[in-house]
């Protein structure tokens, strides 16, 4: 796992643009094609809005969603709604939330991911977040859904007021490249413990190999 800090949040989102990008890039000239999955929240957005900017060839790079809250299109719940605001131009292929309630939504975007990544689905590369109690996807401390092994995408009762579809540990650690976005003082703990791997929270799970962490100063200053 590699550790890059930068100085303001700006800055980290500039430099966390500029590596997905390059990654990108390296995915489509060796596949032809660049299967990348996004994490929601605020944080991301910055960074996603300066990688649009980035001269890609997006009709090429395909979209995914790492986790997604069950609610209505459009609403500012759904991650999907700043995901595609920020980057428009990439191939989406949305998290059906919408059949959520017909059970079936999980295995749906399940076949999605493998129609890309085959079977089981590689992606090249996933962005992640770190919760301010450790959480990575919608992967929460003490949920049932980190346990799961066997299956790529599952369906979560409810966490902070919503169900959620999310990824699973193996396809997170499948992935060729991870990238995590950590920024600000409230996040610092977390960051810590996920640099130490404290077993005792959700994000310590992912694999550690091919990872990079792009962080500002403030989420980083309790490394030191």
């Amino acid at each position: 796992m590699r550790l890059i800090v930068c100085d303001e949040a700006a800055a980290t989102a500039l430099a966390a643009a500029e590596w997905i990008a390059a990654q990108l890039r390296a995915a489509l000239e060796a596949r032809g094609r660049a299967g990348v999955a996004f994490s929601g929240g605020a944080s991301p957005r910055p960074m996603l809005e300066v990688l649009a900017a980035q001269p890609l060839p997006w009709t090429q790079v395909d979209a995914f969603q790492v986790d997604e809250r069950v609610a209505p299109a459009g609403s500012a719940a759904r991650n999907l709604t700043m995901l595609r605001a920020a980057l428009p131009q990439a191939c989406w292929h949305p998290m059906p939330v919408d059949d959520f309630e017909s059970g079936q939504a999980a295995q749906a975007y399940a076949r999605t991911l493998a129609a890309f990544g085959g079977a089981p689905p590689v992606l090249d590369l996933v962005h992640l977040g770190l919760g301010d109690d450790g959480h990575v996807a919608s992967l929460f401390p003490g949920s049932e859904a980190l346990e799961v092994q066997d299956r790529e995408v599952v369906a979560t009762s409810e966490q902070r007021g919503h169900r959620r579809l999310t990824c699973t540990l193996p396809l997170l650690s499948r992935a060729r490249q991870r990238i995590w976005l950590v920024t600000g003082t409230g996040k610092a703990a977390m960051l810590a413990a996920l640099w130490r791997q404290d077993s005792g929270i959700p994000a310590s799970r992912v694999a550690r190999t091919a990872s990079t962490i792009f962080a500002d100063a403030a989420a980083a200053a309790q490394l030191y």
